[in-house]
């Protein structure tokens, strides 16, 4: 039987992902996907068999790959970013269990948004920070405001994923909302939009500018902490060393 590697791309583009991801690439008979992501690859997987599904048939997505192993294939399952951070992994590793292929998985991580987006805006996570993501797809939007609610009260620097969407077009506001009952409207705050992709962009702003923001799901917002302060147009975050 064949393995599955499940592979983060981090944007998509071949210069930001890592050479163990390309290395199981170049290796795989068959990579599956959504069609945004096998779209981003470009000319240098074209040869391989690609394989996708719409957006909500992550569930078939996945049994696609165990399918493809059944037969002898070595199998890419590629997410943007990183495969465990909003990714597949987890989700792979689960259905193993009822294919009998928990030891066939091999997960290989990506840039996620997180990391990417801070080194464009500056440095907003260089210390504890957390990462929310406001879709309330498959996360009730009651726990989403209670994991606000505790990042505020933590003075944890903030990585927000998915922050509107045309269903969710208030998602953002909603949530600057609920961390302006602890945070002063002048918390030193900015955004990344389209990371590591053509039109990158990048503002920095205060958390009562960032509510009136527009924004989409190609954007990456980040929230500092209390010590978090904008130098030119970076939000950077101190580490607490001593100048």
């Amino acid at each position: 039987m064949a393995c599955i590697t499940v592979i983060g791309i981090g944007p998509g583009y071949e210069k930001m992902m890592t050479g163990q991801a390309l290395s199981a690439l170049d290796n795989a008979d068959v990579i599956i996907g959504y069609t945004v992501y096998l779209d981003l690859l470009g000319d240098r997987f074209a040869g391989k068999k690609l394989m996708s599904t719409p957006m909500k048939q992550e569930i078939e997505r996945c049994r696609m790959c165990f399918d493809q192993a059944k037969q002898g294939k070595n199998v890419a399952m590629i997410c943007s970013g990183d495969a465990g951070i909003y990714g597949m992994a987890s989700l792979m590793i689960e259905l193993s269990e009822e294919y009998g292929m928990q030891d066939c998985i091999e997960i290989i991580p990506g840039i996620t948004a997180a990391s990417s987006g801070a080194a464009e805006i500056g440095a907003p996570l260089n210390h504890d920070f957390c990462v929310i993501s406001l879709s309330n797809l498959l996360t009730p939007w009651e726990v989403i405001e209670k994991r606000l609610r505790a990042a505020a009260c933590g003075d944890f620097a903030i990585a927000i994923y998915n922050p509107s969407s045309r269903k969710r077009h208030d998602h953002l506001q909603k949530a600057c909302d609920i961390l302006l009952e602890t945070l002063s409207p002048d918390r030193a705050c900015g955004y990344v939009r389209n990371i590591g992709r053509e039109g990158t962009e990048h503002r920095v702003c205060t958390l009562s500018e960032l509510r009136d923001s527009s924004v989409d799901m190609f954007t990456t917002v980040f929230i500092g902490n209390s010590q978090s302060r904008i130098i030119g147009d970076r939000l950077v975050t101190p580490r607490g060393y001593k100048i």
